[in-house]
């Protein structure tokens, strides 16, 4: 074990050196119970040195769950497999390299984007559509069942347009369709749906009201395969009602209650007390009245949700078997069903571990969940002698979570080399301290002399809080103040007590970009996307920019309260982190906490050439003015009060004086002012790096618009003006 060392004035300490007064620390003395120092530079050279790639992908269990989409490559940066399984190794992209190309400076060749950066993949999203549909292709081509599958996308995980659009695009070949839960995402899934394959589903969700109802029946006649789902058992009289007056024979699905649920933080949505569905009386009514109406056979589809993240099959199997029961009693009751929708729940594995104990892991496959699901179908058909319904699943989460990766960086760290500590300093301490404290001061200095751990931290916390309340009542000063906790600092980094974890800023709105961590505690993996052929050094927790305390991360997959760091290298370039399987529900959920908007986001193809990548879209975040305007501000009028005030300013710094070389200096200055106003108005809420900072402020209609790329340009000439 390591021996103690505390220095004074950085330098060794000698046998009995003094440290104040009559007081000593001892010579270096081995702690048998302490814990391990920081290595020394020689060891960690020869332990860096030998650290590669792979070592980071174990590490950070990027093996687990990145495959088959995300590995480390030999250059130590993140590399992304677009097409999973079956990307060719000149298909991988560089995820550093889009970093780059996004956020590099326009003359530089970049986008000029200021990050934090959403990078989607849609090649990752097409692999993920493909891979769920060939595995309920397989299961029901393996076990013979009679029916097809033919799932829906829920919007509510991500509405963004285009990863609406490529759903639906990419989906086509195989009758994918939508699902809607409000009358926004109804009307974007109906425009979009008219785009895509006729028999794709539109699954109507949610409660409704007579305009959602109208709007679904509406979709109908617009040659949309819809169908309605009650959720309230007084939902069937508005569309029964609507549906007459407007002359169309609705296709009308119900949601059942099950009585299976699994015990995890998800499935609060199951079992017959959750929030959605009718319970079996209710389903039954519904059967009577629709027969008693003469529209019995519009009654076509069973939808049901156990809970999303279903933690094995075997849970899975048991809902599945109960719905597919009640199924079959609909069709005993004389209603044409067609399809069973089994809801989401099909997992992902956060954490790697492939576990069924955890809200953040799966123990199962794509091929083993749908294997599962095409099973407890089956069983139970042939048993009741009914034909094989139509398969839907609305499993969003599985499908988008993989395409997205959230970039951003770390700006700065805590630091904590130990302080410089004089023997000035020291007897100025010793002599200011009341007789309890100096009583402590002794008994420290005597447990170090023997290598007593434990009393080492007793008499250290017992000197500080005596010192903190004599400087409280006003006999110590901020200088002893300091002395102590630079000498507790010293000998807790001797004796291996100080905390090891540092606290990294990083350029972020946890509220806005990783809402579900500090709503629920979800975890996501957590990764640097290069320097992984380098030993990570630091352990530490993220620090975003938000003034609130929840505004951190520190908890990570694993169960880990740290994340193993590198440390920032200064002007050498940026220390850049990525979230990852965050592309459902983080987006649509972030709010705008201290008013910082959503990131910028750039999509990004794969392509064959030097870079094996295109960007095909690139779209900066929310600038402050756009923010502001969410909270009904007006940033023109705001910019007007401004510039005024800074032309008035202007004019009374150089008071009256009626010389034109002073009034065009008073002019230069508040254009100057100005162009830093729209600069801010114009520029995202994050923080910008002074080396990519640039503004060119133009004047239009009154109001000043700017490009980043010249703001140090115009800051350079107005300053000091």
């Amino acid at each position: 074990m390591p021996a103690l060392a505390c220095c004074v004035d950085a330098a060794p300490a000698p046998p009995g050196y003094a440290l104040a007064g009559d007081i000593s620390l001892p010579p270096p003395v081995t702690f048998t119970g302490a814990l391990p120092l920081a290595t020394t530079t020689d060891d960690a050279d020869t332990n860096t040195s030998h650290w590669t790639p792979s070592m980071s992908s174990t590490l950070y269990r990027i093996d687990g769950w990145g495959a088959p989409y995300f590995a480390v490559n030999t250059a130590g940066n993140i590399s992304v497999m677009p097409h999973g399984l079956g990307t060719l190794p000149h298909q991988e992209i560089d995820l550093l390299k889009i970093v780059k190309k996004a956020s590099d400076p326009k003359h530089f060749g970049g986008l000029g984007l200021q990050l934090p950066l959403i990078v989607r993949f849609p090649d990752v999203l097409k692999n993920r559509l493909e891979s769920l549909q060939s595995a309920f292709e397989f299961a029901i081509q393996e076990q013979g069942y009679d029916g097809h599958y033919q799932g829906v996308y829920p919007v509510k995980c991500n509405q963004d347009r285009f990863v609406v659009e490529d759903i639906v695009k990419f989906g086509s070949p195989f009758r994918f369709g939508l699902e809607a839960g409000s009358k926004p995402e109804l009307l974007l899934a109906m425009s979009c749906l008219c785009k895509g394959n006729q028999e794709a589903l539109l699954v109507c969700n949610g409660f409704k009201d007579r305009e959602y109802i109208s709007l679904a029946i509406v979709a109908r006649k617009l040659a949309l395969n819809t169908v309605i789902v009650l959720e309230q058992e007084e939902e069937l009289d508005l569309v029964v009602e609507i549906s007459k007056k407007l002359c169309i024979r609705p296709v009308i699905g119900l949601r059942a209650k099950l009585r299976t649920r699994h015990s995890g933080h998800f499935g609060s949505t199951s079992g017959e007390k959750g929030k959605f569905g009718l319970n079996t009386t209710q389903v039954l009514r519904v059967v009577k009245k629709l027969e008693n109406l003469g529209m019995l056979d519009c009654l076509q589809l069973l939808h049901f949700h156990i809970g999303s993240q279903i933690p094995t099959t075997a849970l899975l199997a048991d809902g599945v078997g109960e719905a597919a029961q009640i199924y079959c009693e609909l069709v005993r009751l004389g209603a044409q069903m067609r399809v069973i929708d089994i809801g989401g729940g099909l997992g992902i594995d956060y954490d790697g571990t492939k576990s069924c104990d955890s809200d953040i892991s799966v123990g199962y496959s794509l091929e083993e969940y749908a294997a599962a699901v095409v099973s407890a179908v089956q069983f139970v058909c042939d048993r009741r002698s009914v034909k094989h319904p139509v398969i839907c699943s609305e499993s969003g989460r599985a499908i988008v979570s993989h395409h997205s990766v959230l970039i951003f960086e770390a700006i700065g760290a805590s630091s904590y080399g130990a302080p410089t500590l004089s023997t000035i300093g020291l007897q100025h301490l010793v002599e200011g301290l009341s007789d309890e404290a100096r009583a402590d001061y002794q008994s420290l200095s005597a447990a170090t002399m023997v290598g007593d751990y434990e009393n080492c931290v007793l008499y250290m916390e017992q000197l500080k809080q005596r010192c903190v309340e004599q400087f409280k009542q006003g006999t110590l000063g901020m200088e002893q103040l300091a002395s102590v906790d630079g000498l507790c600092e010293l000998v807790s980094s001797a004796i291996g007590a100080k905390d090891p974890v540092r606290t990294y800023h990083v350029n972020l709105s946890v509220f806005t970009s990783i809402p579900d961590f500090w709503g629920i505690d979800q975890m996501f993996p957590i990764v640097p996307v290069h320097r992984l052929d380098e030993k990570p050094t630091a352990k530490g927790i993220l620090s975003d920019l938000t003034c609130d305390s929840d505004g951190k991360i520190d908890r990570f997959i694993g169960g880990e309260s740290s994340l193993p760091l590198h440390e920032l290298e200064g002007n050498d370039g940026g220390y850049y982190l990525g979230m990852f399987l965050g592309g459902a529900y983080e987006e649509a959920l972030g709010g705008l906490h201290n008013l910082f908007g959503g990131p910028s986001v750039v999509r990004v193809m794969q392509r064959d050439g030097p870079h094996g990548f295109a960007v095909t879209r690139a779209v900066p975040g929310p600038s402050s003015g756009d923010v502001l305007r969410v909270m009904q501000h007006e940033p023109e009028l705001m910019f007007e009060t401004l510039k005024y005030r800074a032309q008035e300013f202007a004019a009374d710094e150089n008071g009256h004086d009626d010389d034109e070389d002073v009034d065009e200096k008073s002019m230069m200055n508040a254009a100057a002012l100005a162009a830093r106003l729209a600069f801010s108005f114009d520029n995202m809420p994050y923080l910008v790096a002074s080396s990519s900072c640039a503004l060119n402020a133009m004047e239009n209609n009154g109001f000043y618009y700017c490009s980043s790329d010249e703001f140090s340009e115009v800051v350079t000439d107005s300053t000091c003006a």
